[in-house]
């Protein structure tokens, strides 16, 4: 089991004609994912990588029954890429573009709130990694050799610790059931949260492990969704123990500026509540192995 994606989401590529998205489409298929379409405007009727191109979502979605899609338009023009996404009817969205102003995602956040929660689309990112159900489909930039099939979920907002945390978990036998990232940003699309719900739900997921940093409420927010709901172990490693207050760190959103926004701070909100906590990036797979064995 997974979540979000797997081998049969068709998906779609916004921004395939570009170098970046030109790239990662061909690492996609050959991963397996099930790339039906891409969408450039003005080059609609080309076909790349041995699927056809349209001028706009709706027609790729009318044409492919597209699910899915990955943005990798670059920063200027991707906030109107992601509405354009949702008003086509995509159910979840990955967006890779790393340096949307946090203007346009506001702007992405009130527009997708014209629809009814359960007709919103779903969004990931923007400045993430993607999303992998491994051996099954991989939706973004990361290196899916590293990842192995399995039930532990990943979630974080650094990419990668991400692929940090997965290669440590496969040296050890342990394998991932999907890994998400939700991006760096101040302002993103899904939460901790919102993603430790779908993995609470998933009967393929037994445990979860959590990467945050500095900055920002969400890890806080995170603990209580962990105190109040979830059922099955969840393993954190916080990012930027040693970051002093007001320094800004690689992400746009890792940066200190409240009570509870530290590292240490979240460390021991999360710990209060019952998260196993590993100490440093080098003890997430040990800390991940020790939580199944006593489960």
């Amino acid at each position: 089991m997974s979540i979000l994606i797997n081998k049969d989401t068709k998906v779609l590529v916004q921004g395939i004609t570009g170098k970046i998205g030109n790239f990662h489409t061909e690492e996609m298929i050959e991963y397996g994912t099930n790339i039906v379409g891409g969408v450039t405007p003005g080059k609609g009727g080309e076909t790349t990588h041995g699927v056809p191109v349209f001028n706009t979502v709706k027609e790729a979605v009318e044409a492919t029954g597209a699910e899915a899609s990955i943005v990798m338009v670059p920063p200027p023009f991707a906030a109107d890429s992601i509405m354009e996404a949702a008003d086509g009817r995509i159910e979840f969205c990955v967006a890779i573009t790393d340096g949307i102003p946090a203007q346009d995602m506001i702007r992405v956040k009130r527009y997708m709130r014209r629809y009814p929660r359960e007709k919103r689309m779903r969004l990931t990112g923007p400045n993430c990694a993607g999303t992998i159900t491994p051996g099954e489909a991989l939706l973004g930039i990361m290196p899916g050799h590293i990842y192995t099939p399995g039930k532990v979920g990943i979630v974080g907002r650094s990419g990668t610790l991400g692929y940090e945390a997965a290669s440590q978990m496969s040296a050890l036998g342990i394998g991932v059931s999907t890994s998400v990232g939700i991006g760096g940003d101040p302002i993103n699309g899904s939460s901790f949260r919102d993603i430790l719900q779908l993995f609470e739900e998933d009967p393929g997921t037994e445990a979860v492990v959590m990467i945050g940093e500095i900055g920002g409420p969400q890890e806080a927010e995170a603990a209580e969704f962990v105190r109040d709901h979830m059922s099955k172990p969840v393993i954190v490693y916080i990012a930027g123990l040693t970051a002093p207050k007001g320094k800004t760190m690689g992400h746009a959103g890792a940066i200190i500026s409240a009570f509870g926004e530290s590292a240490s701070e979240k460390v021991e909100i999360l710990r209060d509540v019952g998260a196993a906590i590993a100490e440093s990036p080098s003890d997430i797979g040990n800390t991940v192995e020790r939580v199944l064995k006593a489960a």
